[in-house]
């Protein structure tokens, strides 16, 4: 993990206790901090006692008590949004707490007391780490595959390099790097809303969409959001946005369509940055193997293509998918972001047909009739049936909903898991 003696004797308190919060809680109290933790959850403060308890040989007593002390360093389950918050030097949130409704927002104001997330703890760390730089990578679409392409470039060339953030492990759960090592970070609006001293020596904003205007005002907030990363760059720095150029990506199997010659070309201007060689590069892009859910190739049958693209939440995700492939049967819906089809509509002439599933799928086969040929499949199990059915060589079916999962399935992950499966068990 990460430890730094910018911690020391101080007194935190961690809200959310999910993989960062986790992280979190471990790394301060490694560093000598007092830390408070609370979760909403009760099964999730029980599980975290007894985790803490059985990891120090603690007894059981401790595992069950409403408030203890667990190990060397103190760590109190107390719920702090109901005790007076004067005297801590930090309120460490998890970045899915919405400080625009939640309560601990006005109350740490009323204390005096930041509120900030783990991503902010790792940069207040990083004088004590040794020599390194930091990649920040944010936008509306985009970032997990730019992030994942950056980092597989510089391992393939040999440089020490780990990536976190929105993506893979907690950043704080991560050993520090060797000397001259490269943290790439995925950075969400959210915790970019945590984090106030982050210094990014190359910082990257893919694009900006309408998103998650359900945590700010308007669309320039949202917007504002993601170009904080840009104002915490000192003089020098490297900062780059994303441009529309096309590029050659027939080496690349993994990395086709425009969005994915966006984070390519975004990808490749990091490392550049970086100091890398042309050849180095482009070794790392041909040999970069994808993202779950994120264009994902999962089987060739009969000479139809089978694409999971469930990360795909929305309909400027959704587009260039669509623009990628010149026949496609395409699985869409779910719960709607938005009315409409967007940017969506102007790749029509690439879809065979349009199967709709979920609360969406009304509404998308109202919208597609007269254009396509549509089956209102409702079904994620009955639209991959009827697509298989349908396709026929050299064309693609493409799971890419433009929709977020949660009428039908607990996120995009499991959606994705299961259109895997159903294409596994196609003859």
């Amino acid at each position: 993990m990460i430890a730094s003696p910018a911690f020391r004797g101080k007194r935190y308190a961690v809200l959310g206790l999910a993989r960062s919060g986790l992280a979190t809680v471990e790394a301060l109290a490694a560093s000598g901090a007092e830390v408070t933790a609370w979760d909403n959850s009760e099964s999730v403060r029980q599980s975290f006692r007894s985790s803490r308890a059985k990891s120090r040989g603690a007894g059981t007593d401790s595992e069950v008590r409403p408030s203890t002390t667990l190990g060397t360093n103190d760590v109190f389950v107390e719920d702090f949004t109901e005790i007076d918050l004067a005297g801590f030097d930090a309120i460490v949130v998890s970045p899915g707490v919405p400080l625009n409704t939640h309560p601990i927002a006005a109350k740490a104001r009323e204390a005096g007391v930041p509120v900030i997330g783990d991503i902010e703890l790792f940069a207040q760390a990083r004088p004590s780490l040794p020599p390194h730089k930091v990649v920040g990578i944010t936008g509306t679409n985009g970032k997990s595959t730019t992030t994942a392409l950056v980092h597989h470039i510089l391992k393939t060339a040999g440089v020490p390099t780990t990536m976190g953030g929105n993506i893979g492990l907690p950043i704080l759960a991560q050993d520090p790097l060797a000397d001259d090592g490269v943290y790439v970070l995925e950075l969400s609006s959210y915790q970019i809303d945590l984090t106030f001293s982050l210094d990014c020596d190359v910082a990257v904003l893919l694009n900006v969409t309408p998103d998650h205007l359900d945590r700010y005002a308007d669309f320039h907030a949202y917007a504002a959001a993601k170009r904080r990363l840009f104002e915490m760059q000192s003089a020098g720095h490297v900062a780059l946005v994303g441009d529309e150029d096309s590029i050659d990506q027939s080496n690349w199997p993994n990395l086709q369509g425009p969005h994915n010659a966006q984070n390519a070309r975004a990808a490749m201007a990091v490392c550049e940055a970086l100091g890398l060689g042309t050849e180095a590069i482009a070794e790392g892009l041909k040999s970069y193997p994808g993202l779950p859910h994120r264009m994902e190739r999962i089987a060739e049958k009969n000479g139809v293509l089978f694409i999971n693209d469930s990360k795909a939440t929305n309909a400027d995700s959704t587009a260039p998918a669509l623009a990628a492939y010149p026949y496609i049967h395409w699985i869409v819906g779910g719960r709607a972001k938005s009315e409409g089809l967007g940017p969506c509509a102007d790749q029509l002439g690439h879809v065979r047909a349009a199967y709709t599933i979920g609360e969406a799928g009304p509404m998308f086969a109202r919208l597609l009739e007269g254009r396509v040929p549509v089956r209102r499949s409702e079904v994620l199990a009955s639209a991959v049936t009827e697509a298989a059915g349908a396709a026929r060589s050299g064309e693609v079916v493409l799971l890419s909903p433009a929709c977020a999962s949660f009428d039908q399935f607990r996120d995009y992950e499991a959606r994705g898991d299961a259109f895997r499966a159903l294409v596994g068990a196609l003859p």
